[in-house]
């Protein structure tokens, strides 16, 4: 578990590795479905929490303030710049190219820094190899609006899913790298996951939620780093 000081370098051993697989997406709005092979990588298995944050960018952003709980109030680009600053912090590369006045995004998957997992990585991940839209009873896997008395919870009290991933249902929203659909909603990328004050029927593997990755933040939105894996 984190300690109330944390130590970035020890993030390494909050770290899973996530076997290769295939995942199955569908998006609910066109009623398409598709499969996607992903390749083995290294997820947190918690939400990233303000006390993490906080070492690393030095940043209090959320609403809700705890130690232990999910930051929560940053946009897809805050995400972005934390995790190439933890790469820096941490002596790797770099996985984004961030150009502000054109608000353009890059991602290099092959650099061997933190990033956000791609959409079908985190749905992977939340599965754990299965079909299911969730990995137990909601009560016990998932804070939502029914038991989260109104605001984000400290991570890693529900029951993990079969990697040992926390939080991947509820709590708190996830950012993910990939944009949602670039004809119709333009730069807007994805978030997965459900959160505290979503009903249960929003608290699956396979909801999908969209904004806008520069301005868009709110109080049940924030996300976890991913990585190459180390083979």
């Amino acid at each position: 578990m984190i300690n109330s000081e944390f130590d970035i370098a020890s993030l390494s051993n909050l770290l899973v590795t996530i076997p290769k697989g295939s995942v199955k997406m569908r998006d609910d709005r066109t009623n398409e479905a598709w499969c996607i092979d992903v390749d083995s990588f290294e997820l947190c298995k918690f939400p990233t929490t303000q006390e993490i944050y906080k070492a690393v960018t030095d940043e209090s952003p959320s609403t809700f303030k705890g130690d232990r709980l999910p930051v929560e109030t940053v946009s897809w680009i805050e995400a972005v710049k934390f995790c190439n600053t933890l790469s820096e912090l941490t002596d790797k590369d770099k996985c984004y190219e961030v150009d502000l006045d054109s608000e353009k995004v890059t991602m290099n998957l092959l650099a061997n820094g933190f990033r956000l997992p791609t959409e079908a990585e985190w749905q992977h991940a939340c599965q754990a190899g299965t079909k299911n839209i969730r990995h137990g009873d909601v009560e016990e896997v998932a804070w939502f609006k029914h038991n989260s008395n109104n605001q984000t919870q400290e991570v890693g009290q529900k029951k993990p899913n079969e990697w040992g991933l926390h939080d991947m249902l509820g709590n708190v929203w996830e950012w993910c790298s990939d944009i949602y659909d670039e004809t119709v909603y333009g730069s807007y990328r994805v978030f997965r996951g459900g959160g505290w004050c979503d009903q249960e029927r929003s608290v699956m593997a396979t909801t999908r939620r969209r904004s806008h990755p520069f301005s868009f933040k709110i109080d049940d939105l924030g996300f976890r780093v991913a990585t190459n894996s180390k083979k």
